[in-house]
C-alpha cells in the first residue's frame, strides 16, 4: 500500500506539472504568425530622383498623401486597386507619405488599416527649406498640398499629375493617363 501511496502522489505531481506548463503556455502572449510591416523608408529629393530612375522603363505613378489628409485617405484603397490590376502589365505604384515624424504612429495605422500592396516612403523630416528642394525635386510648381499623385511613363518623364482630391475621376483619370502616357509623354490634367 505505500507503494501505491508513492505512485499516486508521483502521479498527482506529474499531472499538474502538465496543467501548469499548459496554464502557462496559454497565458503567454503568443507570437504573430505574420511579420509586423516595417516602417516605410525615408526618401528625400535625392532619394526621389533615385526611385524615378529605378523605375525607368516601366509606367509608374507616385501617389503623396498624409494621414491627417481626408482625400488622401479616400483615395487610397482605389490606388491599391489600381496596383493590383496593371501590375500584371509592369505598371507601379509607390506611395510618399507626408507626414511629420511625430505622426509615424498615425501612418502606421493607415498602412495596417489599408494593407497597401505597392511600398511607401516617408519624406524625410527637415526644415520648411528641406520641404521646398523635396517638393521642387518632384515638380517646381509644386506647393505640397495633398493629395498629389504624379505620373511618369516608361521614358522616366513626368506625363501626367493630379493635384487636390478628385477621388472619382481618379480611376478613370490614371487609365487615361496611362494609354496616353504612350503617344503623348507631356499629357497633363490638373
Amino acid at each position: 500500500m505505500i507503494g501505491e501511496g508513492r505512485h499516486m502522489k508521483i502521479r498527482t505531481s506529474f499531472f499538474l506539472l502538465v496543467l501548469a506548463a499548459a496554464a502557462t503556455a496559454l497565458a503567454a502572449p503568443q507570437a504573430s504568425k505574420t511579420a509586423a510591416p516595417r516602417d516605410p523608408e525615408i526618401i528625400d529629393a535625392q532619394g526621389y530622383q533615385k526611385l524615378l530612375e529605378q523605375n525607368r522603363g516601366k509606367p509608374l505613378l507616385v501617389n503623396f498623401w498624409a494621414t491627417y489628409c481626408e482625400p488622401c485617405r479616400d483615395e487610397y484603397p482605389m490606388l491599391n486597386d489600381l496596383a493590383k490590376k496593371y501590375a500584371p502589365q509592369g505598371f507601379r505604384v509607390v506611395g510618399v507619405s507626408m507626414d511629420d515624424d511625430g505622426d509615424l504612429i498615425l501612418m502606421r495605422r493607415f498602412l495596417a488599416r489599408y494593407k497597401p500592396v505597392f511600398p511607401n516612403y516617408r519624406k524625410k523630416a527637415g526644415e520648411e527649406a528641406d520641404f521646398r528642394q523635396f517638393t521642387q525635386a518632384v515638380l517646381p510648381s509644386w506647393n505640397g498640398s495633398l493629395p498629389a499623385t504624379f505620373f511618369y511613363s516608361k521614358d522616366g518623364k513626368q506625363a501626367g499629375r493630379l493635384r487636390g482630391g478628385h477621388s472619382n475621376a481618379a480611376g478613370p483619370w490614371f487609365q487615361l493617363t496611362l494609354i496616353r502616357s504612350r503617344a503623348k509623354p507631356n499629357f497633363s490634367m490638373c
